[in-house]
C-alpha cells in the first residue's frame, strides 16, 4: 500500500513516517506542501492521500483556518479526478460548544465560529461528493516533535522554569500522534483488503481530562523520570485558566465505531505520555554523554 502524506513537518506526518518504517507493507511519499494536483497524484499513484489536522483551529487566525479548508478542497478535487481515497483528520474543536455526553460520529459539528463553519462546509462537501473518504476526528494531539505537537512545548517550557498556563474547565481526550498513525495505517490496510467502510470516525485517547490536569500530570511524570535518572531539576509551575465560568465544557469523542468496524482500541494517554517521556529522557541523556565526550 502506498500513501501520500501532506504537510511533512506536522507531528502526525512524522508519526506516520515512523510507523511505516516499522512495516513492510506500507510505502509513504511525503510532501512538504498542503495541496496536491491531479498530475502529481497520477505520477505517484497512491492508494490514499492523508491530510493532517489543524490541531487548535479555535486559537488560529481565521484566515489560516480558511486557507486550510481551501487546501482540502483542492485535494478533494485532485482525489476525485484520479479516484484516490482521501483521509482528512480534523480537530475535536469543531464541536465548539461540546456536549454533556460522549459525541458520536453521526453528530455533524455545528460551530458558531465562522472559520470553523468553513471547515464543516468542506467536510459536508467530501461526504456529499466522494464516497471513498475517511474523516477522522481527533482529540488534542501530542507528540515529541513536529508542528502541533503540544507535548514538546510543555516540556520545553517546564525545563526552562517557565509557568505553563492551561485551561481547567475544558474536558477532552488527549490523543497520541503515534497511536493515530498506527490506527490510520491499520484502517487503510483493511480498506485496501476490501473492508469498504468509508465515512467519519472518532479517534481519541482514553480518560477525559482537562488541559490543566494533563499538563500537571506531564510535569509530575517528567520530574519523576528525571529524578529517577539522578537529575535534580527545578521545573516551571502549571497555572490554571478558566474560560467557562458557569460549567465545564466537555468535548469527549465516542470512539466505539472505530473499534467495532476496524478493531482499533483507544490508547491510554497516560501510558503514551510515559513512553514519550522515557524516549525524551533517553535522548537527553545520550546528548549529554555525547557532549561530554566531545568536550573531553
Amino acid at each position: 500500500m502506498k500513501l501520500l502524506i501532506l504537510d511533512a513537518g506536522h507531528c502526525l506526518s512524522l508519526a506516520l513516517a515512523r510507523e511505516a518504517s516499522r512495516r513492510a507493507d506500507t510505502e509513504l511519499v511525503i510532501e512538504q506542501g498542503v495541496t496536491v494536483t491531479p498530475a502529481r497524484l497520477e505520477a505517484i499513484a497512491p492508494d490514499a492521500v492523508i491530510i493532517p489536522p489543524l490541531a487548535h483551529p479555535l486559537s488560529m487566525a481565521p484566515a489560516d483556518v480558511t486557507a486550510h479548508a481551501d487546501a482540502v478542497d483542492i485535494c478533494l478535487d485532485a482525489c476525485l479526478s484520479q479516484g484516490v481515497a482521501l483521509v482528512w483528520c480534523v480537530s475535536d474543536q469543531l464541536y465548539e460548544d461540546g456536549l454533556d455526553v460522549p459525541i458520536d460520529e453521526h453528530v455533524v459539528p455545528a460551530p458558531r465560529d465562522e472559520s470553523l463553519r468553513r471547515l464543516v462546509q468542506t467536510g459536508n462537501r467530501i461526504r456529499a461528493e466522494f464516497q471513498r473518504h475517511l474523516i477522522v476526528r481527533l482529540g488534542p494531539l501530542f507528540a515529541l516533535e513536529g508542528s502541533h505537537a503540544w507535548l514538546n512545548d510543555i516540556i520545553d517550557s517546564l525545563m526552562a522554569e517557565q509557568a505553563v498556563r492551561a485551561a481547567e474547565d475544558v474536558i477532552f481526550c488527549p490523543t497520541s500522534a503515534d497511536a493515530v498513525a498506527m490506527a490510520l495505517i491499520g484502517m487503510l490496510q483493511q480498506q485496501a483488503s476490501g473492508a469498504n467502510a468509508w465515512g467519519a470516525y472518532h479517534l481519541a485517547g482514553t480518560e477525559p481530562v482537562s488541559a490543566f490536569t494533563f499538563t500537571s500530570m506531564v510535569r509530575t511524570q517528567l520530574l519523576t523520570h528525571l529524578e529517577g535518572r539522578g537529575e535534580e531539576v527545578v521545573l516551571g509551575e502549571v497555572q490554571p485558566l478558566k474560560h467557562h465560568h458557569d460549567a465545564k465544557l466537555r468535548r469527549v469523542l465516542n470512539c466505539r465505531q472505530v473499534l467495532d468496524v476496524f478493531g482499533v482500541h483507544q490508547k491510554p494517554w497516560r501510558l503514551e505520555v510515559g513512553r514519550m517521556l522515557d524516549a525524551w529522557c533517553s535522548i537527553r541523556e545520550h546528548n549529554r554523554v555525547s557532549n561530554t565526550g566531545a568536550s573531553a
